[in-house]
């Protein structure tokens, strides 16, 4: 039930020995600055890439990762720290690569590519930095930027240390007269089994407090975030910090536009599934906590390998070659899957350049957690799938489409338990009510802080203070317009922002959780309808990696997120399965 490391490094001392062979190699990657005009030596550098992509890249996930399984370890941290500063020295020292290429011009470039066949892979690289040419600035100004790249990363790095190295998780007492320690990792679990509205408050503020307390700690840390953004968008000569994040990938602006604008004018089955809620659970006032709590009870438990077993059965139709990569991918050694002191909270599946993927969980036995287990299956599977058929530059598939095998799992296993058991009339309620709160969570939530994170942009980009008054207000009349909810009423919540780590970590990236989300639902119901080549199109898209632009990818495994529609049917799926579920609640 934990990960075996030594996947990655045999002992500390074999990964010594690879971090100071990357020290070595990022050293002498500066040597070639001046070079690259030389096919010979612009050949060498790329290989020298290859290595550290090779090595590298292993020395970083294995830090990652050991960190992550304890922050409260100072060696880890340490260990952590050194290997940030090592690829920190890395943008330095290839700080002349891309102003140097573009001197050189697409034309030869390409030649050299075309001369050296092992630097095929190359070739996607060098066509994206071509057309951001306009984008990258003099020798001289890389250089700057790059040694100010550590500090740039300043307030993610002082929001881990605040948020999961610093925090003390409190105690509550129960109703039962038990006394539970609350973390962020275990509250939901609490909540849902609470049928007092008392208890259920204490329970929630004893995780939200902590960021009421620090509100201007966070405020100051997301500030730093921001002006990060801005100073950047502005060397670079983008016209706002969220095309800066989308350029690079061909992301139209249009497209975070388009699902904005589409979630914003269709809350309506979101309000009226509140109001559902709030009159089965005879609730005289609903809050946001109040959405972990079930329409009809179960205390059942999930075991994981009962997740597991349920995945694996779940899947049985389809072909051989996918079930196998499901059962490596949760292979033991792979999978971290209790809550213990000091580990990171949430859930991720972490991968390199052909090296198999782990699964980090927090799991606590609820139905949530077996969904969250096939959840994160599907990112490695898509990472064993890209690593099949990609060389290694080009299997890092970009976070538009990561969501999309993820979900897809999701979508599966929702319609496994409810056609493949005899489900009863409480069942199938707990059944649409995971269906609509995944909707809701990932589609209109996900699009709810994606709004927040254009709007906190702009308080930057147009001069604005940025306070934890400000950041709050923002939340606090997103909510009232998303789902007809005064927050202020719950005195913590609105300190959400601080609550969310996507916004100090991955600025602009929950946006793609819905932009995925609409993407697997259309491949999932092609496929469920059995629409000729849909699954071979589906496969198609998890071995191409990151091979070609996002949007080009969905279009060819056959959900085009230029138009409306993708995400007009989102909405009318969560429209369709609220009313199903006032008919079983009446």
């Amino acid at each position: 039930m934990k990960w075996d490391l030594t996947y990655l490094f045999p002992s500390l001392d074999a990964y010594e020995a690879a971090y100071s062979q990357t020290l070595a190699l990022i050293d002498q990657l500066g040597t070639y600055k001046g070079r690259l005009g030389n096919d010979h030596d612009f050949r060498d550098y790329f290989m020298i890439h290859k290595d550290i992509l090779k090595t590298g890249h292993r020395v970083y996930q294995y830090a990652s990762l050991l960190s992550d399984l304890n922050k409260k370890n100072t060696e880890n941290a340490a260990r952590y720290q050194k290997v940030q500063i090592a690829f920190a020295r890395l943008q330095q020292q290839v700080a002349f690569e891309e102003p140097e290429l573009i001197a050189l011009g697409k034309e030869k470039v390409m030649a050299f590519v075309m001369k050296y066949p092992e630097l095929a892979e190359f070739k996607f690289g060098f066509d994206k930095l071509f057309r951001r040419q306009e984008h990258i600035l003099d020798d001289h100004s890389e250089e700057l930027l790059a040694h100010y790249a550590q500090l740039s990363s300043s307030g993610s790095n002082l929001y881990g240390s605040l948020s999961v190295a610093d925090i003390e998780n409190q105690d509550v007492m129960l109703d039962d007269g038990n006394i539970v320690q609350i973390s962020n990792s275990n509250y939901r679990a609490y909540i849902q089994k609470s049928k007092n509205p008392k208890e259920r408050k204490d329970i929630f503020e004893a995780v939200f407090s902590y960021y009421d307390v620090h509100k201007h700690t966070y405020a100051s840390i997301y500030k730093t975030v921001l002006e990060a953004d801005h100073a950047l968008m502005k060397a670079r000569k983008y016209s706002s910090s969220l095309e800066s994040y989308l350029f690079n990938n061909q992301i139209p602006v249009d497209v975070y536009y388009s699902l904005t604008n589409v979630a914003r004018k269709n809350t309506a089955s979101v309000k009226k599934y509140l109001e559902l809620r709030k009159k089965a659970l005879n609730l005289e006032e609903i809050h946001t906590y109040d959405r972990f709590l079930d329409l009809a009870q179960s205390d059942k438990e999930y075991e994981f390998d009962e997740a597991k077993q349920m995945f694996f059965d779940s899947i049985k139709n389809f072909p051989s070659d996918f079930q196998e990569k499901a059962d490596e991918v949760l292979k033991d050694g792979f999978v971290d899957v209790y809550e213990q002191p000091g580990k990171r909270t949430g859930a991720y599946s972490s991968s390199m350049a052909d090296t198999h993927p782990f699964i980090l969980l927090n799991y606590s036995k609820t139905l949530a957690d077996v969904f969250t287990v096939v959840h994160e299956a599907g990112h490695s599977m898509h990472s064993l799938y890209a690593m099949e058929k990609q060389p290694s530059v080009l299997q890092d598939y970009t976070i538009f489409v990561a969501e999309v095998a993820s979900t897809f799992n999701e979508h599966n296993l929702l319609d496994y338990f409810i056609q493949s058991r005899n489900a009863t009339k409480s069942e199938k309620i707990m059944l649409l009510q995971r269906a609509i709160d995944d909707i809701i969570a990932t589609f209109y939530r996900q699009t709810l802080f994606a709004i927040y994170e254009l709007e906190a942009h702009k308080l930057v980009e147009t001069g604005q203070p940025i306070t934890a008054d400000q950041l709050s207000k923002i939340m606090i009349d997103l909510y009232q317009e998303f789902y007809g909810l005064d927050i202020t009423k719950e005195e913590v919540k609105q300190y959400v922002w601080a609550y969310i780590p996507h916004l100090f970590y991955y600025p602009f990236y929950v946006y793609q959780y819905a932009t995925s989300f609409a993407a697997s639902l259309k491949i999932y119901e092609d496929i469920k309808n059995k629409v000729p080549g849909a699954f071979d199109r589906y496969i198609g898209l998890l071995h191409s990696g990151g091979s070609d632009y996002p949007v080009k990818q969905l279009q060819d495994a056959g959900v085009d997120l230029t138009q409306e529609d993708a995400f007009h049917a989102v909405v009318k799926r969560l429209s369709d399965l609220v009313d199903q579920l006032a008919v079983e609640l009446a």
